[in-house]
């Protein structure tokens, strides 16, 4: 009898629920911001949440993203949009901007961060998070990565982050230390205090710090391993904001390294916290999707829920790791109207989805009649600085995208067409050029052609379709009539390896005039990405 009435009472709450037209999940599934997304950081103003992920040289810079139940998130803007701030010609892909902290204080949003190799550590403020955000505000004298930034009872801002400048007592040591930020001034000001160099005696990379105070006691979150195969997050505490600050004996508190090089999501770490408004605890952090070894996507976010027994956060109590799915957040399920995955190019501006790699120097495209046009230039993307690329990121494991391109040229350096893109030492180009339809790979530095294929109409239909590991490309004068160029390839070109580290993949439309001026163009009707679950 029991069990029946059970079965009655979830009968009628699903009735209830699809009678006004909801459709509200009980669990949700990880990661949370799926593909090119790592470094978290989080805050809560009132019943809102805020999420910011690392950029590296892709443009524009720090996505900012909000969210009312922690597991739908939309993109609202992005802390750095202005071409004239930053500049990442010649810096490599895995440089740029690094592990960006959010945080909410008096009216006021702050985003600190790294911009590694252009310039060093510096924050920005804004009073909406869709901005506008303000100029930099650099801090000198700031020392190494992965800044945060703490409000003590008194008002008082206190900056922390790493630095591995000092006489090491093992290898790959790195010191997390604190000091008091002058936010008038826009300078560390006062006494600079190591608070830790990890949680063991063996500990490397203490990074990504975070500092909170819970229950009246200070709790020093951070990363540590590095961002792979031993990557964890570990916590330390004190009764006072200096410390001394004690590493938990549960250390690390999250960390998937222990479950061997098979478990499907690895190198777990980098992770922020924040508490609801009911009151509840949960954490963000980054994490990869292995395929045989692999990881096309790269770092991706997900959430942990997170429950606090004796000062000690406890992730996913009863499993400890992060889970592929889990129950959702007791908050009123919020979906957003996400961007249609067919792009017609209708709009006075590029859609938000759409990045550069490294920043515009000039303006090479236009929105034009329900096209995307782009000027060839002399650049090309293996050279480290901004060519005629506009890219989205690959967020599926199983995906295609197509594009019709309309172009023609006699000249033998020109060409356009579709790239798949990591780094400018890892990526697939799908191009149309003077004789046809060519796919061109790139892996670990070495550049080969795969194939051509003659081709002379102007107008021509490029797809890519990716199933795990596997990517095949084909092209076509109709959608109904597709022809495959060179096989199956494989997405381990755009998986972490020497050169691909830290940022993420993406998938767009490319156009050069290798090294030569030209006056041509390429234009694109469409782009649609659509994936399968």
């Amino acid at each position: 009898m029991k069990i029946r009435n059970i079965f009655c009472i979830c009968l009628l709450q699903a009735v209830y629920l699809l009678a006004n037209g909801q459709n509200v999940p009980l669990d949700f599934r990880n990661p949370i911001l799926p593909g090119f997304h790592p470094d978290p950081s989080i805050c809560r103003v009132n019943n809102d949440y805020y999420m910011v992920t690392s950029s590296f040289t892709w443009y524009p810079c720090i996505p900012v993203y909000h969210s009312k139940d922690l597991v739908n998130w939309e993109l609202i803007g992005h802390g750095i949009s202005h071409p004239g701030i930053m500049n990442f010609n010649k810096l490599n892909d895995n440089d740029g901007i690094w592990a960006v902290t959010i945080r909410y204080h008096d009216g006021i949003f702050y985003l600190i961060t790294t911009a590694s190799k252009s310039g060093g550590n510096f924050y920005i403020t804004a009073t909406d998070p869709c901005g506008p955000w303000s100029d930099p505000v650099w801090l000198k004298d700031a020392p190494g990565i992965d800044p945060s930034l703490f409000w003590d009872d008194d008002g008082k801002c206190y900056y922390t982050g790493n630095t591995w400048d000092f006489k090491k007592s093992w290898p790959s040591q790195c010191a997390v230390w604190m000091q008091e930020l002058d936010l008038l001034a826009g300078k560390l000001v006062g006494e600079r205090k190591v608070l830790t160099y990890g949680h063991a005696n063996n500990a490397t990379f203490a990074e990504g710090s975070h500092l909170y105070k819970i229950n009246g006691k200070y709790l020093l979150l951070m990363a540590e391993g590095g961002a792979s195969y031993h990557h964890a997050v570990t916590v330390h505490h004190s009764n006072s904001l200096w410390g001394p600050y004690i590493a938990d004996k549960t250390n690390p508190v999250l960390t998937h390294r222990h479950l061997g090089a098979n478990y499907p999501i690895q190198d777990v770490g980098h992770a922020d916290l924040v508490q609801t408004q009911n009151g509840e605890w949960y954490s963000v952090a980054l994490g990869v999707r292995k395929v045989n070894g692999y990881n096309p996507l790269a770092r991706e976010t997900f959430l942990c829920k997170v429950e606090f027994e004796n000062g000690t956060p406890i992730y996913n109590p009863g499993y400890g790791i992060v889970l592929p799915e889990q129950k959702r957040p007791d908050l009123p399920w919020t979906p957003f109207t996400s961007q249609p995955a067919k792009d017609n190019f209708e709009s006075e501006y590029l859609a938000s989805k759409w990045y550069f790699v490294r920043t515009p120097q000039k303006q090479f495209y236009n929105l034009d009649k329900g096209c995307l046009n782009l000027s060839l230039q002399p650049e090309v993307i293996d050279s480290l600085v901004n060519a005629t690329m506009v890219i989205q990121k690959i967020k599926h494991l199983n995906f295609t995208a197509m594009t019709k391109l309309n172009f023609h040229t006699g000249k033998e350096n020109e060409t356009a067409g579709l790239v798949v893109y990591r780094t400018a030492d890892c990526y697939y180009s799908l191009m149309k050029d003077k004789l046809g339809i060519v796919l061109i790979k790139k892996y670990l530095g070495e550049k080969e052609i795969i194939k051509r294929i003659p081709y002379s109409k102007p107008n021509v239909f490029l797809r890519a379709q990716a199933k795990g590991l596997d990517i095949n490309f084909s092209f076509g004068e109709t959608t109904s009539q597709m022809s495959n160029i060179g096989g199956t390839q494989s997405l381990k070109v755009i998986s972490d390896n020497k050169f691909n580290k830290f940022n993420g993949s993406g998938i767009g439309v490319y156009a050069t005039s290798n090294g030569r001026p030209s006056k041509n163009r390429a234009s694109y009707d469409w782009f649609e990405y659509n994936y399968d679950k």
